[in-house]
């Protein structure tokens, strides 16, 4: 089985979206925007003449127009709260006023507002034995319910107690991969394959890729700075937390911060009279100069600890994908996924849901489905006229 999402936007308004800090905010907007038509009513009331007349109709239409708006708002803030996501650090998400299950996804195609239509292929016929819709641009937290989903209903038919258990293969792309679905697989048993998102850098095949098709922003303009003396040149002791410069100066350390991305960095800067008088100053700073005055600064540099850490259920699944057998197998996931969603959206005409809320939205996903999988079953076995 692959399993894949297909994103699509539902009948919910983008506009809409927002935090209630940000709801708050367009709340107070919608005010002053009424306190301001109000004034400028009253203020012609005295001295209203035919000309104006029209005027003053149109400025009542969007009055109640925005008090519409405002009701709208305010009723959503009253019986709704904050919305959590489910990443690794639990921080609220956008709301939608008109459909609250639905959620704001970035595609290919820019920012939706919408739904993940998330299916389960078989490969040798490219049956849909399972079609979910999720109202949320992550797909980690959408792997257990659906792989659940398949053995309940496989055991419901008398098919098989645990389909996982006959030899069955799972595969799914990127955006399922994180620790807490490794676990589950292996825990499971489940004979799954599913690749992080740096998959194709440790394939040998992959290394002259770029050279092949050409490389991203390869045309920009150039920026001005200068090719310095890099941070290999320097001699780092991770144990010691000392750094030695090309020119055999100890510089001076600067502590240890978190980067971004969660690994931790040592921070280094030369000592300013020895970055003054280095003679290697103009090739090691990009800016030279400013070793010259007292408020300047030495070269910086940094540079990235190893983390000592226990394999986790990640580097087992990396294990897997990255063996022969386990590239074989992934080889197939897009061929069986991808041309049904190719048949739903372009032969089927289904590029947007019409419906709102999660359990409209996803009978119409699975009636969608289902319609695949009668067209599939129908043209089964027939020879080719």
């Amino acid at each position: 089985f692959a399993i894949d999402g297909c994103k699509m936007p539902s009948n919910a308004a983008k506009e809409w979206s927002g935090t209630f800090k940000e709801l708050e905010e367009k709340r107070k907007k919608l005010r002053r925007l009424i306190r301001h038509h109000l004034k400028e009513h009253h203020e012609r009331d005295e001295a209203e003449t035919e000309a104006e007349l029209d005027r003053d109709i149109r400025r009542a239409k969007t009055v109640l127009s925005l008090d519409e708006s405002l009701n709208k708002v305010n009723r959503f803030l009253k019986t709704n709260r904050p919305r959590m996501g489910r990443g690794k650090r639990s921080k609220e998400v956008k709301s939608n006023i008109t459909d609250n299950e639905s959620a704001k996804m970035t595609t290919s195609k820019g920012t939706i507002q919408g739904y993940n239509g998330v299916a389960t292929v078989d490969k040798k016929h490219q049956i849909i034995i399972d079609a979910q819709a999720f109202g949320e641009g992550q797909e980690h937290h959408t792997l257990q319910p659906v792989l659940e989903t398949v053995e309940a209903r496989f055991k419901k038919l008398g098919i098989a107690n645990s389909i996982y258990q006959q030899g069955t293969v799972i595969t799914a792309d990127t955006g399922f991969a994180n620790e807490a679905n490794m676990k589950y697989l292996h825990e499971r048993q489940i004979n799954g394959y599913v690749p992080d998102n740096k998959f194709r850098s440790r394939d040998p095949k992959f290394n002259h890729q770029k050279d092949k098709y050409g490389k991203r922003h390869q045309h920009l303009p150039d920026k001005g700075w200068k090719d310095i003396l890099p941070a290999s040149d320097f001699q780092f002791d991770p144990v010691s937390l000392a750094c030695i410069c090309p020119a055999g100066n100890a510089i001076s350390y600067q502590g240890t911060r978190e980067a971004e991305n969660g690994k931790i960095r040592v921070h280094f800067e030369g000592r300013l009279l020895q970055c003054r008088h280095c003679p290697k100053k103009h090739q090691c700073m990009q800016n030279p100069a400013s070793a010259d005055h007292r408020k300047g600064s030495g070269r910086q540099v940094s540079f990235t600890l190893e983390n000592k850490r226990l394999p986790n259920y990640t580097d087992w699944m990396k294990h897997r994908v990255d063996s022969p057998k386990g590239k074989e197998i992934y080889s197939h996931r897009m061929s069986v996924v991808e041309p049904v969603f190719g048949n739903i959206g372009t032969n089927k005409r289904l590029n947007r849901f019409s419906l709102r809320g999660r359990k409209k939205v996803q009978g119409q996903w699975q009636l969608y489905c289902l319609v695949h999988n009668i067209e599939k079953l129908a043209n089964y076995g027939q020879l080719a006229a």
